[in-house]
């Protein structure tokens, strides 16, 4: 594709020709992604409606929120960008399904021993459920985001293909939406490099375009969890307890395993190092950890498995159980509602809590939650 702003969105917008016409929710942000979606829906001449979710009170915070994703700040920029390319839009207020789904659940995952993963349950419960929701009262077919992922639409149903940004993709945060979900959705971006993105927003002159992207935890916009915890209440996180190796033996105290994560082996202080943390148990606020060599896993079991599209018979699969990895070559067994995953070389450690996602190639297969590795 010639990166030229004219040839990139002629491109986009032969592929998006079939859907003139139709209603869609572009779930806007306010940051470049989701306003370039928003203005290439606009362009291919679909009936859009911007919707931004408000899903945190940052007025609780004692910081700017700026760069945080879906603060007040970003209500306003996806306001003005909505504007300015002339769709309607709107401001949805999901503060308490944002509560149940996806704070309440990393509170109560750091105090038991697993790492969350907010941004997953927000996908899962929050944008895609209740913008499906919104998209049912106000009969749109589809609903799309600035996700770098991409869609193909073929004789056998949908099939979701990792964005061409090998740097962006985040189909890794998509592996558990369900297929039902999939096949209302929308990727306008999905194809683009990040430089072409912020290229076509410069082009269509967008607020927006010279945004910095949100690094943080969005209802963490300081960065500092552990403030965030102590604040929300998460005390049986940070009853003190010992640190041990696999052997049991004692190597020294801590302060709350809410201060550790699974595979963590930077800030321990520990003698004899490096080491890695390879187990938490919120039961006795015990620590555990191996040398690296020890710390490596085989096997990960992975419950409330979802399908976006099921591998057929003697298909080679690959997995990545954390977003900063390389799917890695897998064999997958089923044992009753749990899969067991094994991969054919060893892997750095992951953690109870985080998405397992499944490809074949290039393409999202589906995903789970990661139970048990070992």
């Amino acid at each position: 594709m010639s990166n030229t702003p004219e040839s990139i969105v002629k491109h986009i917008l032969t592929d998006l020709a079939p859907l003139k016409g139709v209603r869609v929710i572009a779930a806007m942000s306010g940051g470049v992604d989701s306003s370039v979606m928003a203005v290439l829906l606009k362009e291919a001449g679909l009936d859009v409606i911007g919707v931004f979710l408000n899903v945190w009170d940052y007025s609780r915070d004692e910081v700017n929120a700026h760069g945080s994703c879906c603060s007040l700040e970003d209500s306003y920029d996806a306001r003005r960008v909505a504007d300015h390319i002339g769709i309607p839009f709107y401001a949805m207020d999901m503060r308490e399904e944002f509560r149940s789904n996806v704070i309440d659940p990393f509170i109560a995952d750091y105090e038991t021993g697993r790492t969350p993963n907010p941004c997953e349950r927000c996908n899962r419960f929050v944008k895609f459920g209740a913008l499906l929701d919104a998209a049912d009262q106000l009969e749109a077919q589809y609903v799309a985001t600035g996700h770098y992922v991409q869609r193909c639409d073929a004789a056998d149903g949908i099939h979701l293909f990792k964005g061409n940004d090998n740097k962006k993709d985040q189909s890794y945060f998509l592996a558990t939406t369900s297929r039902a979900q999939a096949e209302r959705i929308l990727f306008p971006v999905g194809s683009l490099e990040k430089d072409d993105t912020r290229t076509l927003a410069r082009y269509f002159k967008l607020a927006t375009a010279e945004k910095h992207e949100s690094q943080d935890i969005c209802f963490i916009p300081t960065g500092d969890r552990i403030a965030f915890l102590k604040r929300e209440g998460a005390t049986a996180g940070f009853k003190s307890g010992d640190i041990v190796d696999t052997d049991g033996n004692f190597l020294g105290k801590h302060q709350g395993i809410a201060h550790y994560t699974l595979g963590q082996r930077k800030g321990l202080g520990l003698p004899n190092g490096p080491w890695h943390v390879v187990a938490l148990d919120g039961a006795i606020a015990r620590v555990v950890v191996a040398h690296p060599e020890d710390a490596m896993i085989a096997e990960v079991d992975v419950g409330d498995l979802v399908w976006i599209r099921q591998p057929v018979q003697d298909e080679k699969i690959t997995a990545k159980v954390r977003y900063q990895m390389q799917p890695a070559a897998c064999s997958l067994h089923c044992d009753s509602d749990v899969i067991r995953l094994r991969f054919e070389q060893a892997q750095k450690p992951t953690a109870p809590g985080q998405v397992a996602a499944f490809y074949a190639g290039d393409e999202l297969l589906g995903g789970g939650i990661v139970s048990r590795a070992r």
